[in-house]
C-alpha cells in the first residue's frame, strides 16, 4: 500500500495494488497492521455503500461530535469525484476543499480523518460507493453543508442532489465546532 499526502493534515489518498487477470479483480482496502504502523486509525464501527446514477451528488456530509468519524471510502463499481472540504477552525486549509477522482480499477482510496465534511459527484451509472465509519450513525448528529456554497467547481451544469442535501447551510454560515 502507498499513501500519499495531500496538502491537508490527516487528508490521505491511498493506493494498493488492483490485482487483474482473466477472472477480473483483487483489490485490499484494509489492512489493519499497515494502517496501524502508519498511524491510521483502525477503528471502524460501521460500513455503507451507495449506488449512484451518473451526475449525482451526494455531500457535503458529516457527524458531530461526539458523534464524528474517520472515513475510508473506495468505490467497487463504477467512478466518482470525491471531494471533501476542512470544517476544522484551526487548520490552515479550513474551508478549503480538495478532490480526487476514483474508480474501480485504479486501486485508489480516501482515507478522510474527523472534521472533514464528504461528498461525490457519480461520474457513472450504477457507481458504487463504500464507506468504512469509525462511528456509529446517529441521527441527532448526521449535518452536511450545501455542496454548492464550498467554493469547488463540479463541472456539471444539472447534477441530481437529494432535498435532503440541498437543505443543509452554506459553508459561510456553518458555525464548527471541528
Amino acid at each position: 500500500m502507498k499513501i500519499i499526502n495531500t496538502p491537508f493534515d490527516g487528508l490521505f489518498v491511498l493506493e494498493n495494488m488492483c490485482l487483474q487477470d482473466a477472472r477480473g479483480g483483487f483489490l485490499k482496502p484494509f489492512s489493519f497492521d499497515i494502517f496501524k504502523e502508519n498511524a491510521l486509525d483502525t477503528y471502524f464501527k460501521e460500513f455503507y455503500f451507495s449506488v449512484s446514477k451518473k451526475d449525482v451528488i451526494r455531500g457535503m456530509h458529516f457527524q458531530l461530535p461526539p458523534f464524528e468519524h474517520t472515513k475510508l471510502v473506495y468505490v467497487s463499481k463504477g467512478k466518482i469525484r470525491d471531494v471533501v472540504v476542512d470544517i476544522r477552525k484551526n487548520s490552515k486549509t479550513f474551508k478549503q476543499a480538495f478532490s480526487v477522482e476514483l474508480d474501480d480499477y485504479s486501486g485508489r482510496y480516501l482515507y478522510i480523518p474527523k472534521g472533514f465534511a464528504h461528498g461525490f459527484l457519480s461520474l457513472e451509472d450504477d457507481t458504487i460507493v463504500n464507506y468504512a465509519q469509525t462511528s456509529g450513525y446517529s441521527k441527532e448528529h448526521d449535518c452536511g453543508i450545501l455542496f454548492s456554497s464550498i467554493g469547488y467547481d463540479w463541472q456539471i451544469k444539472k447534477p441530481i442532489v437529494s432535498e435532503r442535501d440541498l437543505q443543509f447551510d452554506s459553508l459561510n454560515n456553518f458555525k464548527s465546532p471541528f
